[in-house]
């Protein structure tokens, strides 16, 4: 369409010269014979017109795609209007012949993917439904429209979408969510109309959107009419198939927070899948997957141990690196040595990534046994924040009660270390806005500070009488960075 667009440019733009040209040798020829006919005045306008004409067609040609593209800007969008009207199987027939959206054939299985059992169970009904449709659709069962995977960065988010893929043997359509924004409006959208036609052609097929946050931000009435077009597309699109048709889409973001509520309701994203970094077994197993059939003279779990807070692509890292330094070396074994230059590659380097100290690990252990002890819940090392959401009218208590969630690992590592220390203050300002919202939403207190130091106050109380537990489960989160109650 484009390309067409283009074409025309070049027409009309050889056109007009032609027509000046044709112009200026008239202009010429009848200064030369008619002479005596002409005014003194009409000569002097005419030379000027032809000189403005002359300049104006040397403009044209030397800036001719940015005047094109400002001239058939309206034209563009009108095409791209009727496009948005035209019935679907219309609009597939004209877009398909230049599309640049093509399926792939992951060949990634759950076992290449080490320390996700957890999700590994989650997902293995998507593949079998995927293959087996007719098992779950003859009891009325559909498949979930959309699976979100959310998690921090480096989690291996995509790399399980391709499992997926990979495991029910279908198509695999992967799309950034940033490839959806364009330049002009109304361009996103039609590429994820694409998109969901392709997928659906082709079913069974697994659509996988990377980062959706760029494109499915809460909207808030802001002038950026392409990404809001966009996104209204797209719930239309995951509105229009039944869920018996073979298409999921699966979806990553580490930005739940900042989704539109109509993407997350129920009937679009109907299930979510929280990823959190590794914990030490999981750790263990990854290093053991990316050391395969490799020849290692170091302690494994020694190195899982030391590389606390490290995500699945920060270890795969490190071994590349550590695998690098023994090519240096000429050498065929992997040693502690190469580890150790990986390591400090990775902390110092371009890399950098943080890498826990006993002492660091100390304190962060402590602050997670704390606020486990008071919620009772499972609690990972590097946990942030608490699962489990209020409920639609929450009570006082309630309220009050995830405020001491909160709160408490702050307050316990006040307690056990003599001294306040800066750990998830996120969890701080959680616990302050509940406060606030139950004096400005709830009215049921007057101060909001008065709701958090006697919350603090009971929370110092409650830990320092339970000493020993704590202790108990620190050790048991510094051995295996989890708590599980």
């Amino acid at each position: 369409m484009f390309q067409k667009l283009d074409n025309n440019n070049d027409k009309n733009l050889r056109f007009m010269m032609i027509s000046a040209s044709v112009l200026i040798g008239l202009f010429i020829y009848l200064s030369l014979k008619s002479d005596n006919l002409i005014e003194y005045r009409s000569y002097f306008l005419g030379t000027i017109f032809v000189l403005v004409l002359i300049g104006l067609i040397f403009y044209l040609n030397k800036y001719k795609e940015k005047v094109g593209a400002m001239i058939f800007s309206n034209k563009l969008q009108t095409e791209l209007e009727n496009m948005a009207k035209e019935p679907q199987k219309e609009i597939f027939s004209q877009i398909s012949s230049n599309s640049q959206i093509e399926p792939i054939t992951s060949h990634i299985k759950f076992s290449d993917i080490a320390g996700i059992e957890s999700i590994k169970e989650e997902l293995e009904e998507i593949v079998d439904f995927l293959n087996n449709p007719k098992k779950y659709t003859s009891f009325g069962v559909t498949l979930p429209k959309g699976v979100l995977l959310v998690g921090p960065p480096g989690v291996g988010k995509t790399l399980i979408a391709r499992a997926v893929a990979g495991e029910a043997d279908v198509p695999f359509f992967y799309q950034s969510g940033a490839s959806f924004v364009h330049i002009y409006v109304g361009m996103g959208a039609v590429r994820v109309k694409e998109l969901f036609l392709k997928a659906k052609s082709m079913a069974p097929a697994i659509i996988f959107i990377d980062e959706i946050d760029a494109v499915g931000k809460s909207r808030s009435g802001g002038n950026n009419d392409e990404r809001e077009a966009t996104l209204n597309e797209l719930l239309t699109q995951m509105d229009g198939f039944d869920g018996q048709n073979g298409v999921i889409v699966i979806a990553a973001t580490n930005k739940i927070e900042v989704l539109d509520e109509a993407l997350l309701r129920a009937g679009r994203f109907d299930r979510r899948v929280f990823l959190s970094l590794p914990s030490l077994s999981d750790r263990i197993k990854i290093l053991k997957l990316y050391t395969k059939n490799k020849n290692i003279v170091f302690d494994i779990e020694k190195l899982a141990s030391e590389t606390s807070g490290f995500n699945s692509a920060a270890l795969a890292t490190l071994i590349n690196e550590a695998l690098l330094n023994m090519i240096k070396r000429g050498d065929v074994s992997l040693v502690e040595e190469d580890i150790n230059r990986a390591k400090q590659k990775v902390q110092f380097g371009k890399k950098q990534l943080n890498i826990l100290c006993e002492t660091q690990k100390d304190t962060l252990a402590t602050y997670q046994a704390c606020k486990g002890f008071i919620i009772q819940k499972k609690v990972s090392l590097f946990d942030d924040g608490i699962s489990d959401e209020l409920c639609e009218y929450p009570s006082k208590s309630e309220l009050i009660s995830k405020i001491k969630g909160y709160l408490a690992g702050s307050v316990g590592v006040e307690i056990f270390k003599n001294e306040p220390y800066a750990v998830f203050p996120n969890e701080l300002a959680k616990a302050k806005e509940i406060a606030n919202d139950m004096v400005e939403k709830f009215g049921m207190e007057k101060e909001s500070k008065d709701i958090l130091e006697k919350a603090k106050a009971e929370l110092r109380v409650i830990l320092s009488s339970n000493h020993e537990e704590i202790e108990r489960l620190k050790k048991m989160m510094i051995k295996d960075e989890v708590i599980v109650f």
